[in-house]
């Protein structure tokens, strides 16, 4: 498809796929994972905060529209967002360079946590519990401001209450999902004759046709065709590839819902016990970034460095090829007017399950005492009004819980 040079000319968004740009995309993406605290939800308050507020890279629909898609596509949906702009910025080298920053921070952490930390009980110190303070904070703004761009109305409004409460109340692994689908119907329904106010800017997404297909074509591929190979091959690397491939694309709403798979494939088997399993998965609660991460611990127990590299790149590939497969036709499908009304209604359900987010799990697990509430507000206040970094804020959090906890 050909790209109007003159319109792209003022997005800034829209890059040549060069050094400069890679570099860019590296730094910023880096110091995301070394300071994205708090889960998955969290972490796209963050990239808002970081991508669309700050460095302008995506436009505020076009981000609510990504992180519609990618809550669509099974595996981590904060990293395919984070993929899918670093793709949008250089091109899919770009996506692998954003993907590489905001991973390799916690996937070193937790193969160090395997090697060094794993007698050591960290769950209860303060910085960290400081920490899911910050995620309180960044999430609450994140939905502040989402919520007046995306529910400016009664019915998108409605839309976003509705699905919070839904998300609070109806708890499965496919509530999100189906949420989206029937927010997407409601949308299409109450805004078939009109069209949004503020219209995204024309994704440009240097990546071909072709290629996606490739990506779409690789990913089914490697499903069906990995446990068949690994079965007559023999080969313990590749059963292991295998079992952390089927976890990273077999699962829909990705972070903690991913526990279950990957127990169920290495604890039963005898790969590793239950008790490391749950020491490695409180060390992840303590690191920034993905929590799909703690595969790296798990390949770490199981077979030292090189199974850490291959259950970790085994379970984000998926993620992947499914974002650099469906961006292409995503960016067309967005054009169309049944589409828009959809998008419209779905981007108001992402500001409800936000809103869900933010009370459970992040303030039922962080809002403990008046102290809490207190330093919350604070960082809220910093963020929002004072412009502070959101690195500095991480910093400010981890001392104020700190301190709480010797109040």
């Amino acid at each position: 498809m050909e790209i109007n040079k003159a319109e792209i000319g003022h997005h800034p968004g829209r890059k040549r796929r060069t050094l400069p740009a890679l570099l860019e995309v590296w730094a910023v993406s880096t110091k995301l994972g070394l300071t994205s605290f708090g889960g998955p939800i969290a972490h796209l308050g963050y990239f808002h905060n970081e991508y669309v507020r700050r460095r302008k890279w995506i436009d505020e629909r076009s981000y609510a529209d990504l992180v519609a898609l990618c809550q669509f596509l099974p595996g981590p949906a904060s990293s395919q967002v984070g993929i899918g702009i670093g793709i949008i910025r250089a091109g899919w080298l770009g996506g692998l360079i954003a993907w590489l920053g905001f991973t390799l921070p916690s996937a070193v952490a937790l193969v160090l946590f395997a090697f060094l930390l794993q007698g050591f009980d960290i769950s209860g110190a303060g910085w960290i519990h400081g920490l899911k303070i910050v995620a309180v904070a960044i999430v609450a703004q994140a939905v502040f401001s989402m919520g007046r761009n995306l529910a400016p109305d009664r019915n998108r409004a409605t839309i976003a209450v509705i699905a919070a409460a839904a998300t609070l109340l109806w708890q499965t692994a496919f509530n999100q999902v189906l949420l989206i689908v029937a927010a997407g119907l409601a949308g299409m329904i109450l805004y078939r004759k009109q069209s949004s106010s503020a219209t995204a800017a024309d994704l440009s997404v240097p990546v071909s046709r072709r290629f996606a297909f490739f990506c779409l074509a690789a990913f089914f591929g490697l499903l069906i065709l990995l446990p068949v190979w690994s079965q007559y091959a023999g080969s313990e690397a590749l059963s292991l590839f295998d079992s952390f491939y089927r976890s990273g694309s077999l699962v829909f709403g990705g972070g903690h819902v991913v526990l279950p798979l990957l127990e169920r494939e290495v604890v039963p088997t005898g790969l590793i016990s239950k008790s490391d399993f749950l020491a490695g998965y409180g060390a992840a609660q303590a690191v920034p970034g993905p929590l799909f991460t703690f595969a790296g611990y798990l390949g770490a127990m199981i077979s030292g460095v090189q199974g850490a590299l291959i259950a970790t790149v085994a379970i984000f590939l998926p993620a992947f090829l499914l974002i650099a497969g469906t961006l292409p036709f995503w960016n067309a499908l967005r054009k169309n007017a049944k589409v828009q009304g959809a998008l419209m209604g779905i981007n108001a359900a992402v500001v409800g399950i936000l809103l869900a987010a933010l009370y459970h799990p992040l303030w039922t697990t962080a809002v403990l005492a008046p102290a809490d509430f207190a330093l919350a507000s604070i960082l809220f206040l910093l963020l929002v009004f004072w412009k502070i970094p959101p690195w500095a804020v991480v910093a400010a959090g981890a001392a104020g819980g700190m301190l709480i906890g010797l109040w």
